[in-house]
């Protein structure tokens, strides 16, 4: 069972829609026993981030999904700003992240770019991964996948970038250290290529 946080911001919906799919069992929830026990964690997404960590903090579950991460080394996936939310914090706000990488978030800067940007970045975009990982495996030819985000993770560990994307600089657009995986775009929304996505994501761990 994949357990979907549940902490007032993110595709809740969409996320388990496409799990039901590709038949691996999930449930939505917002209760801290059932996050306790959870055995795999998904993560979502979508606002800003010390709302986001404002609404964490209020559930009183920040230890527990530290604890679950670092300590019990439940399979964790942050997608989106739930991405975001693993690293130490953001130039959003001024909220702590969880602190799971030595990663802060950043708004996209052209400045030294060849050109600029529009700002968010929205739309389908290519997702290079840097070396072999079972997340990215079986994905045919290029993998595209739907972006919409204005912040991007900056690692300070070049060994938690898993991924990279071109949108006038090279940003990181998937991460992993261990258990922890985190990817920038919407697997939920990219059809395909974010179906195999959460699908190598639950066999990694049993659940396809």
């Amino acid at each position: 069972m994949i357990t979907i946080i549940d902490y007032g911001m993110g595709n809740l919906r969409s996320i388990q829609n496409m799990l039901k799919h590709i038949d691996v069992p999930s449930e939505i929830t917002s209760e801290v026993s059932k996050i306790e026990n959870a055995e795999n964690i998904i993560l979502p997404g979508v606002g800003a981030f010390d709302t986001a960590m404002a609404n964490i903090d209020n559930m009183d579950i920040r230890d527990i999904l530290r604890d679950k991460a670092l300590v019990e080394k439940t399979p964790m996936l942050g997608i989106c700003l739930g991405m975001q939310l693993l690293g130490k914090g953001s130039q959003e706000g001024k909220a702590e992240g969880l602190g799971l990488l030595d990663a802060v978030s950043k708004k996209f800067d052209f400045r030294k770019a060849d050109k600029k940007h529009s700002v968010p970045h929205m739309g389908w975009n290519t997702v290079n991964p840097r070396h072999h990982d079972s997340l990215f495996q079986d994905m045919a030819g290029e993998s595209r996948f739907y972006f919409v985000h204005s912040y991007h993770v900056v690692c300070e560990n070049e060994d938690d970038i898993l991924a990279t994307t071109d949108y006038g600089i090279e940003f990181t657009s998937a991460v992993q250290r261990d258990n922890i995986y985190g990817v920038q775009y919407h697997p939920e929304k990219s059809h395909r290529f974010g179906m195999q996505l959460l699908k190598n994501f639950a066999e990694m761990y049993r659940y396809a």
